[in-house]
């Protein structure tokens, strides 16, 4: 990625802001960064979900945070988003395994639900994520006062490449939000389509270029 002194910005958006070479990445077959799926989540939260407050949409900086530090240090990351109170909580879920640094190689998502005292895992890669999501599920339990929820794994899309598991990631949060919408629960949520996937990419340049960014 470039240096930020030759990196435009392209668009601020409340807490977010992306850089030309955030935005390139979904002009081609490359792999999405935290900084586009923390704008989307933030997107969703602001603008789609504005008057749902049971919705909580946790950006892929705080997840990973919440993997990293010990149990008794996670509240405070979940506190100031009164995580506790909301009804579902949707977590980007990375297999970086560093601490003090975006990477990884996969995204997977994953969802509690509270009135169905259950955390749903959707992994578009043969579950690639599974050990990472039962760890996960294992902290989110005590400190979301879940202790007797149960890990579910989602239907999902499987990706036909190795590049759209943010994109997946993403469709999939819009398919769960509806349904929840729809029902008030996850369960019987039908997986992102193909064509869906296809077109979640020029979607995304549309709202940005619509909240004022510029893209080159």
């Amino acid at each position: 990625m470039s240096s930020h002194r030759n990196d435009e910005v392209a668009l601020s958006y409340h807490e977010s802001c992306l850089r030309q070479s955030d935005v390139d990445l979904l002009k081609g077959p490359y792999w999405l960064n935290d900084q586009i799926i923390s704008f989307y989540f933030e997107y969703l939260e602001k603008h789609i979900f504005e008057n749902e407050h049971d919705l909580l949409f946790v950006s892929p900086e705080v997840t990973q945070c919440i993997r990293m530090v010990a149990q008794d240090e996670v509240g405070i990351f979940l506190e100031p988003l009164r995580a506790q109170q909301r009804t579902f909580v949707f977590f980007a879920l990375n297999d970086n395994q560093m601490a003090d640094r975006a990477g990884g190689s996969h995204w997977s998502l994953l969802v509690f639900s509270r009135p169905e005292k259950a955390f749903y895992h959707f992994d578009s890669s043969r579950n690639a994520n599974a050990e990472y999501a039962r760890h996960l599920v294992g902290v989110l339990k005590r400190a979301l006062h879940c202790p007797d929820a149960q890990l579910r794994t989602g239907d999902c899309l499987q990706q036909s490449n190795g590049y759209d598991c943010g994109v997946h990631v993403l469709c999939t949060v819009d398919a769960v939000a509806q349904q929840i919408r729809k029902s008030g629960k996850i369960e019987g949520v039908r997986s992102a389509r193909y064509d869906v996937i296809r077109s979640k990419r020029e979607e995304l340049l549309g709202i940005i270029l619509n909240l004022g960014g510029r893209i080159k």
